[in-house]
Order: structure tokens, then C-alpha cells, then sequence
């Protein structure tokens, strides 16, 4: 089970603010104070874009103009597809073992992205937080792909880019790889013996 953004796509929201600000230390200012992560993490959890933004220009009314951005512009903030790790998830889908996808997402911007990258058709499964209401790192979407997709925990592998993610997964029984880079990821399948080794 792959994690999407951060391991097989290069989303960041930098991909669209470099252009709209002059001086990069007001635009991490403006990410970390205005457009946050937890506030993005409800719209991956299934809160509607209208009521996110909304709520957020009336708290930030300066800053109309770039939170509405975040949302009419969202797909200039989805970068290249990490190749690398593309590279994977093939040699991984010709073992003929199932693949799925698990990724905090927006059920109203996850249709864009799956135009914009071929390798999303090969999952044999993808659940999407904004689907079911909930994110990672709450156990529920464990559950949910669970009963979804009739996968063990224990005869799994879950990949992630962020540690919290991985924690709850391995408590709940999976086996987890902390993605860190492509190499390191064919090197960890490998040792698990789902990838042949050198």
C-alpha cells in the first residue's frame, strides 16, 4: 500500500506560491499562519472547499486573494511524478502481488490528479481520505481499507512519508516502510521479500 503525495507525487503548495510571492520568508509565513497544514488536513478529512475558504478569508480578509488561490489554482501545486519511486511501484505490480493506494487527498481535487498521472490506473484499489471522511494518521482509514479491500495487516506492506502515519499502521499490525527515497524503498521491499534482491 503506497502513500500518494510525498512519495509518488510531488504536491506542495510551494509549486504555486513561489509565484505569487515576492520574498520566500512571507510566503512560508503565510503557509504556516494562514493556509496551514491542519487546516489543509480537514479538507483531506472530507470538508467542503467553499466552507474552508470562506471560513479562512474571514479570519485572514488581507489575504482573499491568496487563499482563494489555494483553491482555483490547486493543480498548479501538483509537481512532476517522483520517478523514482514510479520505477517501484512497476517492478512491485509485475511480481503480481495486489497494490493499493492510501493517501490523505481532497474527494473534490483527487479527480484532476488521476488525469495527470497514468501510473494511478495500475492500483488495484484507492481510497482516498476526503472519501470516507477521515485522514491519516486516524486509525479509522485503516479500517475503512481494511474492510474496503480485504487486506490483512499482517501479510501488508504500507509505505509513507510521514512518521505518524507509519506508527499507527505498524500498531495496527502492519508491516510499514518510512519512505525516504527510492533506493531505500526497493531495498526495504527486498528485505521483506516482496522485491527480489541484488
Amino acid at each position: 500500500m503506497f502513500d500518494l503525495g510525498g512519495v509518488l507525487i510531488d504536491w506542495d503548495p510551494r509549486h504555486l506560491y513561489r509565484q505569487l510571492f515576492d520574498d520566500t520568508e512571507q510566503m512560508e509565513r503565510f503557509l504556516a499562519a494562514v493556509t496551514t497544514a491542519e487546516w489543509n488536513r480537514k479538507l483531506d478529512a472530507g470538508r467542503s472547499w467553499t466552507e474552508a475558504v470562506d471560513e479562512l478569508v474571514a479570519a485572514h480578509p488581507e489575504h482573499r486573494s491568496l487563499i482563494e488561490a489555494y483553491h482555483v489554482r490547486w493543480p498548479e501545486m501538483l509537481g512532476d511524478a517522483i520517478e523514482g519511486t514510479v520505477d517501484v511501484l512497476r517492478e512491485v505490480r509485475a511480481t503480481g502481488l495486489p497494490i493499493y493506494a492510501l493517501s490523505n487527498w481532497s474527494a473534490e481535487t483527487y479527480p484532476v490528479t488521476r488525469g495527470r498521472y497514468p501510473f494511478l490506473e495500475w492500483f488495484d484499489g484507492v481510497l482516498i481520505s476526503g472519501d470516507v471522511g477521515v485522514a491519516k494518521p486516524d486509525p479509522r482509514i485503516f479500517g475503512a481499507l481494511i474492510e474496503r479491500f480485504g487486506v490483512v495487516p499482517e501479510r501488508s506492506v504500507f509505505i509513507d512519508d510521514v512518521a505518524a502515519n507509519v506508527q499507527v499502521a505498524e500498531a495496527l499490525g502492519f508491516r510499514t516502510i518510512r519512505f525516504r527515497g527510492a533506493d531505500d524503498l526497493r531495498r526495504s521491499l527486498a528485505t521483506l521479500g516482496v522485491l527480489p534482491g541484488d
